[in-house]
Order: structure tokens, then sequence, then C-alpha cells
């Protein structure tokens, strides 16, 4: 017997109507380029998201297109979030700090129909429009006179005048659930980047459960809340702020480009900002700017992190800010797959207590499942203890990668064909959370022993004097690897090697201790602000190791 209840399509169009109807005057305040502050609220918003669509199948743009995007945090990329997708076609966004090369083969493997770019972006599309093999239109986001007389592209509308054009209004269209509504290619910082694709259905989903009040802890009514994502909207859709935030009822910030600290902290302080999401290297950035310059929050109550695992130093920071510093665990093919709020019973714990709950990334979402095997694919205990390859499953999780299908790089003999292989190596706790240990390819292995990089990176960086840190594996004749500690000292520190490997005795196993510290200037990063080790790596490529170790000894 199947059940009686009407069959309605989960479309993201569905999340703009809701807002616009529900929370009609709460706000999407934007930074534009030119640095002044727009404003529209949701119901506005919706009236320009129709406007868009409609102009997008004036100029052809068929449903299941791509639509690519390079630009940055501001209101016309968040109304292409639900023009592009509302109408039927696909919403590609793109990482403008990628390199060309990257971009070239990125927009040409998403065979993207048409293009859209900000001002912030010309040069880039300047670079590479010659190579590009499907893109047959450009929407410029700025106004005509801001378009140079030399950037020779066939077709070229722009945004504001492709909206003027249309009435606007109207009933979304309806489809499948299931159609794709997003493209977002992973970072390839070991090949080339592979294409996510999210469907309507998943990303409603996703968002959903992130709205669970046991999610983001503390969580209010949205009318009380304003939400601020440090995350640029191509880095994973901006973890869907533009579609959280509506839902929930909140005032949305973006930061338009400007992420230097003085700008951040300035607009979150302008706009009362009260939950933000970001990395932990832009957390790093802002936290030590406060306190160069004697700097509080005013409104700020929570941040997710993610991303990385943030240092234990930053999240004792944020904390003694006032500032409740959650991590969540996810990746481009996850969406949202944790929830970061301490459970019950742990608002009684001391600072130390809450601190070392802080280091999990929290519990899985409803409908995503966990699962730890060793290098055979043997399950692992949710113990605690032990560590694992971690893998994921669920209606948020990507079951392949576009153009490659469900197995891109090879299964070994045993693996479960629907669980996705997340690359990291995880400990699961008794009572759901999830501790991120290391990537795999990132783990030292040393006397047959794992030493976490992570562990050692974030114990490094709580040195007052060291910036940032990442640890590479070095081959060694006895042990296999050992782990060799790269950091970049902050402006005017003078530690020395010695005195970091004395600063994390004791904070670390004596035979975790890196056998030799080197240091750099800065540390090299990916175009989405990730510690590159494969540049490392490529850097110290043959380095041999001191006879006599300055840290510890692989275990006996």
């Amino acid at each position: 017997m199947l059940g009686m209840m009407m069959d309605a399509p989960l479309l993201l169009s569905g999340l703009i109507d809701y807002a616009a109807d529900s929370h009609a005057k709460r706000e999407v305040v934007s930074r534009e380029l030119d640095g002044h502050v727009a404003r529209e609220t949701y119901a506005e918003a919706r009236d320009r998201a129709r406007k868009l669509a409609q102009g997008l199948e004036a100029l052809g743009l068929q449903e299941g297109e791509r639509l690519g995007v390079l630009a940055w945090n501001t209101r016309a990329y968040f109304e292409m979030f639900y023009g592009v997708p509302g109408m039927g076609a696909v919403l590609h966004t793109i990482n403008p700090r990628l390199y060309e090369d990257q971009l070239v083969y990125i927009i040409n493997h998403a065979e993207d129909a048409w293009f859209a770019f900000d001002a912030g972006c010309i040069d880039l599309v300047r670079a590479v429009a010659p190579q590009l093999t499907t893109v047959r239109g450009w929407i410029f986001m700025g106004p005509r006179e801001a378009l140079p007389d030399d950037l020779n592209l066939a077709r070229v509308e722009f945004y504001e005048e492709i909206l003027a054009a249309q009435p606007g209004g109207g009933e979304w269209p309806e489809f499948d659930e299931n159609r794709a509504a997003m493209i977002c290619y992973t970072s390839g910082t070991t090949g080339n980047p592979k294409g996510v694709v999210y469907s309507h259905r998943s990303i409603v989903l996703s968002v959903v459960f992130m709205m669970l009040g046991d999610t983001i802890s503390g969580f209010r009514s949205g009318v009380t809340e304003t939400f601020m994502p440090f995350a640029p909207l191509f880095h994973g859709g901006g973890w869907f702020g533009p579609y959280s935030a509506p839902l929930m009822g909140a005032n949305l910030v973006l930061p338009g480009r400007d992420f230097t600290a003085t700008a951040l902290y300035d607009l979150l302080e302008d706009e009362g900002v009260t939950l933000c999401f970001g990395v932990p290297t832009i957390w790093m950035i802002v936290v030590n700017w406060m306190k160069d310059h004697g700097k509080t929050f005013s409104t700020l109550r929570a941040t997710v992190m993610s991303g990385a695992k943030p240092p234990r130093a930053l999240q004792a920071a944020l904390f003694d800010l006032g500032v409740e510093p959650m991590q969540g665990w996810g990746m481009t093919e996850t969406l949202g797959s944790s929830r970061m709020a301490l459970i019950g019973g742990m608002a009684d714990l001391s600072r130390e207590e809450k601190l070392d709950r802080y280091q999990f990334g929290g519990r899985r979402t409803f409908a995503t499942k966990y699962r730890l095997e060793d290098d055979d694919g043997n399950p692992v205990p949710f113990d605690g203890v032990s560590r694992g390859h971690l893998l994921v499953r669920g209606p948020v999780v990507a079951g392949g990668y576009l153009k490659l299908g469900e197995d891109p790089e090879g299964r070994r003999p045993g693996e479960m064909k629907d669980w996705l292989h997340t690359g990291d190596i995880a400990i699961l706790h008794p009572d759901g959370q999830i501790e991120i240990a290391d990537r795999s390819k990132d783990v030292i292995k040393s006397g047959g022993e794992w030493i976490s990089s992570v562990e050692l990176e974030n114990a490094a960086m709580g040195h007052p004097e060291i910036a940032e840190a990442a640890v590479i594996a070095i081959a060694h004749p006895k042990w296999q690897e050992r782990p060799l500690l790269v950091c970049a000292r902050r402006a005017g520190a003078t530690v020395t090697g010695a005195e970091v490997i004395e600063f994390l005795r004791g904070q670390v196993a004596d035979w975790w201790l890196p056998d030799a510290v080197e240091f750099l200037d800065e540390l090299p990063r990916t175009g989405t602000g990730k510690i590159w080790k494969l540049k490392i790596r490529d850097a110290f490529e043959g380095y041999e190791l001191p006879l006599t170790a300055a840290g510890g000894t692989a275990p006996a």
C-alpha cells in the first residue's frame, strides 16, 4: 500500500518563494566591488531572480545547459543561485583563484553554454576566452561602461539590462527534483579537478538538515539571526548560505571580494552579524588582526569552521572572545554532512573540556551514514580510539563525478560499491562524534604506526611565533617515514626549529616529534586557500633528515 500524500518536487525556487512570502522584509546585504553596500529584501530578490530566469530563456539558454560564473560574493551572484536553476538550467560556480589551465579545463569539461563574470574577473576572462570551446554568449555583471573595449567576446549581454527587459512575476516552472541544479569542482590538488553535480533535491535536503536545532548550537528563530559566510560563493556554493539564510529567515551578508581582516571585521560589526561560516585560515587572519588592534566582537556568537581541522589555539582564541568555535565536517562531494552543536549534557563542561569537544567535527546528519575501514576493507569500531578510512553515503552524498562515472580512480578489492571513500582518516566516538585525524595521503607511517600530520600542525600553530605549519613525510631507511615540520614565522618572529620541537614536547607522543623543522617565508596555497602540500613535497624532494633526529624517534 502506498501513501496518499501529494507529490510536489523539492526545488530551489521553493526556497526563495518561501523566504519572500514568510520573511519578506529580511535582507540580503552585499558589499559590491566598488565598495558600496547594496540591500534588497527577499521579496525583491525573488522578483529579480524571476526576471533573470525570464531573461536567460529569452537569450536561448536551455533547460539542462550550464551557465558558468566567475565572480565574487555580490547581490547579482546571489540572484543567480535562484534564477539559473529556477528556470531549469545548471549553475556552474567557478573559483577565480584557480590557475588559467585549470579554469580552461573546468569550463570546457562542464561544457558551459553561457558565461557570467564581474569586473573583478575581466583579466581572467580575457586570458581564457580564446581557449573555450562551448561558450556561445557572455553576461557581464557590471555596467556597460565598465567593460573594456578591447575585450573581444563573441556576444556580450549586460546583467542589469537583461533584468530591465523582463516583466518579472509569474510562476517558476516545475520539473523533476533530481534534475541538476549546480556544479562545483573539487580543488584538484593532485590532478584535474572533478565535477560534482548537485540536484535540487540534494541541496534542499542538505539545507533542511542544516536548519535542525542541534546542527548549530543555540539555533534561534531566523528573524534574530544575521548570517555572513566568509566562504566565497564559488567554494561549495558558499556552504549554501544563499539557500540556508532565506529558509531560516536570517539576514544574509555578502562580503564582495575584499576578504582582508579589516574589511571582514568592519562589515561584520556594521551589520550585527551573529553567525559566520569560514575556513580556519581566514579566521586565523581575522583573530590575529583583532589581537594586534585590541578588537572584540559585539554581536557574533558562533562560527562554524570546516575545510580543514582548526587549530585548538584558534578555537581557544575565539572562545575567549565569546564566540562558540564549532567545527563541521564535509567536502565538495558531501554537502553538509555533520551536525556541529555540542550534544546534551555538555553545557556545564569546563573551558578545556569544551575545547576538547570542539576539536571534533560533529555528528552525522539525518540520512547520512558513516563507516570506517582498515587498509584491507575490514570494519573499524566506533570506539573513540581506532582510526580508519572514512566512508559516507546518503542522499546528500555524490554518487559519481561528471563524465567520470562512479569510479574515477578505481576501487580496492572488497570496497563497497555504494559508499564514497572520502580520503580522510577518522576516529568515530561512541556518542556519534567524528574526529578527523588526517588525510589518507598525508598520514605518516613510521615504524608501522600512524602519525597524524594534522595534529602535529595544529600543535605547532599553538606557538605564538608560528603563523602556519605543514607536516610532510620524508623517507627514512629504518622507520619507513618520519615527519618534517615546515613552518612560516609570524612577522618579526625569531623562533628556531629546536625551540618549536621543545614547545611540542609533552603535547604529542615523543615518537611523533618531527625529526627536523624548516622555515619558509610563507607556505604555498591552492586556489581555495588550503595549504598546498604537493608543492611543499616538491620543494623538499630528496631532503635528507639529520642522522640524529632533532625530535623523536619511531616506536620500538
